[in-house]
């Protein structure tokens, strides 16, 4: 249970500071509204690396079933913990996406773009093209398990506290380098909890919840995760 609300505390978490920061700048009437891509890439980053360090150390603050389920296919992780950490993942981020709505509540009736409520939540690519898209989540995905996994072999910054830190480095370098064709979910439970919050908060003048588009952010993390994962192994 306590790996079960690690992983639910810290994706709330993420999830909290992570699409505030979107909420923050596509939003209207707020304080940083349009101060653009690196105001959201650099929320982000500092999300995940606050995230890890509140619960790195109970859970290894996975926050991401990429990232648990490749760790596990590579035998870097027991197939015995992945339902309660991808559960509180999923649990995590639906919280999450909740108090964002809580957090900008005055601010979504000022805000007369559909499209711009959703992208609070989910991710949306700026060209749909799914099979793009899917290979684009991949290869994202892909630099995170590995650097992940590559940062976690690095005992220098694990003994001097810096490895959460830098994995908010890794996903702002992500965002910066990869993020721009499809927002870069590289988390299946960062882009589908909070589109079903999306989908059932009572948001005014919402739009639909682009659903037509949400298995990508599925499936091309979780490819790209077992690859970067796989890869790692086989190389280092």
């Amino acid at each position: 249970m306590h790996f079960f609300m690690a992983e639910l505390v810290g994706t709330a978490l993420m999830i909290l500071l992570g699409d505030g920061v979107v909420a923050g700048v596509v939003l209207g009437k707020t304080k940083s509204e349009k101060s653009g891509w690196i105001v959201i890439t650099t929320g982000w980053a500092m999300a995940v690396a606050i995230a890890v360090y509140a619960v790195g150390r109970i859970s290894g603050a996975h926050l991401n079933p990429a990232i648990t389920i490749g760790y596990a296919v590579v035998g870097r992780f027991s197939w015995a913990e992945v339902a309660p950490y991808v559960a509180g993942q999923f649990a995590g981020a639906f919280i999450g996406a909740i108090l964002v709505w809580a957090a900008y509540y005055v601010h979504w009736q000022e805000t007369p773009d559909k499209v711009s409520k959703l992208l609070v939540f989910a991710t949306r690519p700026a060209i749909l093209h799914r099979p793009a898209n899917l290979v684009t989540e991949a290869i994202a995905t892909f630099v995170l398990v590995f650097g992940c996994l590559a940062l976690g072999a690095n005992n220098a910054p694990t003994q001097t506290g810096l490895t959460p830190l830098l994995v908010g480095f890794l996903v702002w370098a992500i965002g910066l380098s990869l993020g721009g064709p499809t927002g870069y979910a590289i988390n299946p439970a960062r882009d589908l909890a909070p589109r079903i919050a999306h989908a059932l908060l009572p948001i005014p003048g919402k739009g639909a919840s682009g659903w037509e588009y949400a298995w990508v952010p599925i499936i091309g993390p979780l490819v790209g995760g077992v690859l970067g994962a796989a890869i790692y192994v086989r190389l280092f």
